[in-house]
């Protein structure tokens, strides 16, 4: 093993979060002259290599790189390490809006979920590290806009979100049943309230 794959195993090892090629090659003083991070990058391939099909694995998530136990292997460490993160209905919602639609305004969040947005379930994302503020939405008011981190992509096991479920796997599990069948109301396709005024009227 070259002095360069060994220094990539021990920064990742001693690494507190997912670095990037670029952070690597920063730590360890190899620049962008001389074709640095491209070595680095090689020999992430490499060590990548060296530990595929070991308990631990090494993964890049969302252009970061980290030391991840086994899929396979995983529900051996969850009880003695893992603290389950419970999210509340609200909270996995914009969650999923920001997932598929960021970067995206809380108004914008609000508009698709069809009620108000507490303040604090947005924060509850970015505490647990899922969700980041991106910018400013260039219209009147500036409001602040949302997108999903690395942390997300590493959490949920996924390369980038391209890697999310498509329209089509989600209504074959039925949770866009209920988005369907709002938006059909909202388009006037829908099913009419009974206690509606139009209902009374027929």
């Amino acid at each position: 093993m070259s002095p360069l794959i060994r220094a990539l195993e021990a920064a990742l090892f001693a690494a507190t979060q997912p670095m990037s090629v670029e952070a690597i090659a920063r730590h360890l003083g190899q620049g962008s002259a001389g074709g640095g991070e491209a070595a680095v990058r090689e020999g992430l391939r490499e060590l990548a290599a060296h530990y595929a099909g070991r308990g631990v694995e090494l993964v890049e998530r969302g252009g970061r790189w980290h030391f991840q136990t086994a899929p396979d292997l995983a529900h051996l460490l969850r009880p003695m390490h893992e603290e389950p993160r419970r999210l509340t209905r609200a909270a996995t919602e914009c969650l999923a809006i920001i997932a598929y639609h960021e970067p995206v305004s809380r108004a914008e969040i609000e508009a698709i979920r069809g009620v108000q947005t507490a303040k604090g379930t947005v924060d509850v994302l970015m505490e647990a590290g899922w969700v980041r503020i991106a910018g400013r939405r260039e219209v009147p008011g500036r409001p602040v806009i949302y997108a999903t981190t690395p942390a997300f992509l590493a959490e949920f096991g996924l390369n980038s979100r391209r890697d999310l479920p498509g329209i089509e796997e989600l209504r074959a599990t039925g949770l866009l049943d209920p988005v369907d069948e709002a938006y059909d109301a909202l388009m006037g396709q829908g099913p009419v309230d009974p206690n509606s005024e139009e209902a009374l009227r027929q």
